[in-house]
């Protein structure tokens, strides 16, 4: 599949980019510093903008099977970066007649009242980054109500596994259930598999489509 990555050079994004090309697609890594990326692979094309340009949004995704969001790299994680960054996607996907959009979203505390990995989030939702937490509630309605065949990913689906490719890319045991480290390959992993695999996110927890 041809592919764009939004936020190709984050924690997340970098090993997003990764495993699309290792397994074949074609992909279209859009960042404010796309060459960060260390891949050598001619599968992978590289295109800087800034999400907030919507110009540059819907040409970089014009001529692509689907689009991938992630949570980038930056300070910027406050106001409406990234409600208007993630509109300015949907617009251009609607634009160029794309219809599937595969997000990562930072949601998910309320939803993992149980688990002690994500106590520090709870907190922190609920007193310091408020502005955040409404921000990025904002960009999952405006996924949901796009029209497109989305699919919202989170990562506290994946506090507690499915923890396989965590492995294959260098991370230890004692790293699968630390909130701040955990899942960046299984996520990966996980986002890849939606381009195909559109069953497994109704069985996933914190996944929503």
């Amino acid at each position: 599949m041809k592919v764009v990555v939004f936020g190709a050079t984050g924690s997340v994004g970098c090993l997003t980019v990764a495993k699309m090309v290792s397994e074949g697609h074609e992909v279209t890594a859009f960042a404010r510093h796309p060459e960060r990326l260390d891949i050598q692979n001619p599968a992978l094309t590289r295109v800087a903008g800034d999400a907030m340009d919507g110009a540059a949004v819907a040409g970089a995704i014009q001529g692509h099977d689907a689009v991938v969001v992630t949570l980038g790299a930056g300070k910027s994680r406050k106001g409406s970066i990234r409600s208007q960054g993630t509109m300015n996607v949907i617009r251009g996907m609607q634009t160029h007649g794309v219809k599937r959009l595969i997000c990562q979203s930072t949601l998910g505390a309320h939803e993992s009242w149980n688990n002690l990995n994500f106590f520090w989030k709870r907190i922190m939702f609920g007193a310091v980054l408020r502005p955040v937490f409404k921000d990025h509630e904002l960009q999952e309605n405006l996924v949901r109500a796009s029209g497109l065949d989305w699919t919202i990913v989170r990562p506290s689906a994946f506090t507690d596994g499915p923890a396989t490719d965590s492995f294959k890319e260098g991370f230890g045991r004692q790293e699968r259930n630390l909130t701040l480290k955990i899942a960046r390959a299984d996520l990966a992993g996980f986002l890849t598999r939606q381009l195909t695999d559109l069953a497994y996110a109704q069985r996933a927890v914190g996944v929503s489509n």
